[in-house]
C-alpha cells in the first residue's frame, strides 16, 4: 500500500469509529423515547387543561352576558313610558283658533309585582308662564300597591273615580274634538286631586271604589262663584281644612254592559270660610254590540242653601247627555256619532231660564288604533248659543 493510500483509509476510517463510538445503544435509545413520550403526554395534558379552562371561561362570560342582558331587560319592562295630545282648530260665533290642547307624557316604574308607581304630566294650550294662556300639571303622581289579585290601594294625586272620561280621556278613545261640556262644567272632568284610595273588584260583576281626598276651594264673589270647575286646587298647596270622600259602585251585568254610580260628599267648598257642604251624584251607562254604542250620563250637584244669598241659582248644578255612536270599516277605523246634552250651572233658580243644550254631530277616522283624526258640528242654544264646527288630531302611545 503506497503511501497516498494509506492516508486516505485513515481518513475514512476515522470518522466511522468516532460515529460509533457515539451511537447509543438499544436499551439508551428505548430511555430516549419513553423520556420524549412522557414529555409529550404533559404537554397534551397541558393543552387539554388549557382547554377546560377556556372552555369555563367562555361558559362564565356568556353567563355573565345572559344576566347582564336580563337586568337589561327587566328594568326596561319596570320602566313605563308613554303619553298623548291632541290639536284643535275650532270655527265658532266666536271666530276661528287653532289650540295645541294638550300635550302629556306618562312615566311609570314597577318596584315589584305588587307595587309601581304612575304619573301623568301635561302643559295645556303649549305656553305656559306670566302672560300665556296655558298651563303645567301634574294630574297624576301616585303609588298603587296590590294587596292581592282583587284589591288594591293608591296614594298621591290621581283623578277622582267620577264619570266616563275623568280617568280615561285620551283622544282616541272619545267622539268629538272637545270633550264635553256636561263632564267638563257639572262634574269637573279633567278632576285630580291629592288623596288615598281603595279598590275592589268582589267579583267579575261587581266592584267598588273609595277616595279620601282634599276638597274645592270655589271663589266666594263675581261670576265665578261657587262654581264647581272653579274650585278644583289640584294639590297645588291646596287647603286641607275640609276634605272630600268619594264612593264609586261599578256593575258589569252583561259584558257589554257597564253600569257606574258614583257619590261624593264635600264638606265644606269654601274650606271653612262659610260652611258650604255639597254632595255630589253621578250615574253613567255604557253598551256595546256589533260597533253600536251607546253612553248616557246624569251629573247632579246639591249644594248647601246659603249659597243662594250670594250667587241665585248655584245651589244646585246639574246636567245629562246621550250619545250613540257606530264604528264600522274592516278594521273599525271609521266611526260617526250624535250627542244631545243638557246642562245648568245656576239650576236653583227656578225664575229664569239658565240651561244650555246642544246637539254635536261627527265622525272620527282612526289612522291607526293610536291616531285619530276628528271632525264635529255643534249647534247650541239656551242661555249660550255658540254654534260652529270643530277639526282635530290627536295620539296615544
Amino acid at each position: 500500500m503506497c503511501k497516498k493510500q494509506l492516508i486516505f483509509f485513515l481518513l475514512f476510517i476515522t470518522p466511522l469509529s468516532f460515529a460509533a463510538k457515539d451511537t447509543p445503544s438499544l436499551e439508551q435509545m428505548w430511555q430516549i423515547i419513553q423520556q420524549q413520550q412522557t414529555t409529550i403526554e404533559k404537554l397534551k395534558a397541558q393543552i387539554q387543561g388549557n382547554a377546560q379552562n377556556v372552555e369555563q371561561q367562555s361558559q362564565v362570560l356568556e353567563i355573565i352576558s345572559d344576566n347582564i342582558d336580563e337586568s337589561t331587560n327587566q328594568s326596561q319592562s319596570k320602566y313605563k313610558f308613554g303619553g298623548y295630545g291632541e290639536v284643535h282648530f275650532g270655527n265658532t260665533d266666536k271666530g276661528n283658533s287653532i289650540d295645541a290642547h294638550r300635550f302629556v307624557l306618562f312615566n311609570g316604574y314597577d318596584f315589584n309585582d305588587r307595587t309601581r308607581f304612575y304619573s301623568e304630566l301635561e302643559i295645556e294650550h303649549a305656553l305656559s308662564g306670566e302672560g300665556q294662556p296655558g298651563e303645567v300639571e301634574v294630574e297624576q303622581a301616585f303609588i298603587e300597591h296590590l294587596l292581592n289579585e282583587k284589591t288594591k290601594t293608591t296614594a298621591g294625586i290621581s283623578l277622582l273615580p267620577i264619570g266616563i272620561i275623568n280617568e280615561t280621556h285620551e283622544p282616541t278613545t272619545f267622539y268629538g274634538v272637545e270633550r264635553n261640556n256636561v263632564e267638563k262644567n257639572i262634574i269637573p272632568t279633567t278632576w285630580w286631586a291629592a288623596g288615598v284610595g281603595f279598590s275592589q273588584n268582589l267579583s267579575p260583576f261587581f266592584g267598588y271604589d273609595f277616595f279620601v281626598s282634599e276638597g274645592l276651594n270655589t271663589p266666594l264673589s263675581g261670576s265665578n262663584a261657587f262654581l264647581i270647575r272653579k274650585g278644583r286646587q289640584g294639590a297645588a298647596n291646596a287647603i286641607a281644612s275640609k276634605g272630600a270622600i268619594t264612593a264609586r259602585l261599578r256593575l258589569s251585568p252583561l259584558t257589554n254592559l257597564q253600569i257606574n254610580a258614583s257619590l261624593m260628599q264635600q264638606q265644606d267648598i269654601t274650606q271653612g270660610v262659610l260652611g258650604i257642604d255639597a254632595t255630589l251624584f253621578e250615574a253613567n251607562a255604557q253598551y256595546n254590540i256589533n260597533g253600536f254604542t251607546f253612553k248616557a250620563l246624569y251629573a247632579r250637584w246639591d249644594l248647601d242653601k246659603k249659597v243662594e244669598e250670594i250667587a241665585a241659582g248655584r245651589s244646585k248644578q246639574n246636567g245629562f247627555y246621550i250619545e250613540p255612536s257606530y264604528r264600522f270599516g274592516k278594521q273599525n277605523q271609521f266611526g260617526v256619532f250624535g250627542r244631545y246634552s243638557n246642562w245648568d250651572n245656576n239650576a236653583g233658580d227656578d225664575n229664569n231660564k239658565t240651561d244650555i243644550t246642544q246637539l254635536d254631530l261627527g265622525f272620527n277616522f282612526w289612522l291607526t288604533h293610536q291616531v285619530v283624526f276628528k271632525a264635529d258640528y255643534q249647534d247650541q242654544s239656551g242661555a249660550k248659543d255658540e254654534d260652529g264646527f270643530h277639526l282635530g288630531m290627536g295620539y296615544s302611545f
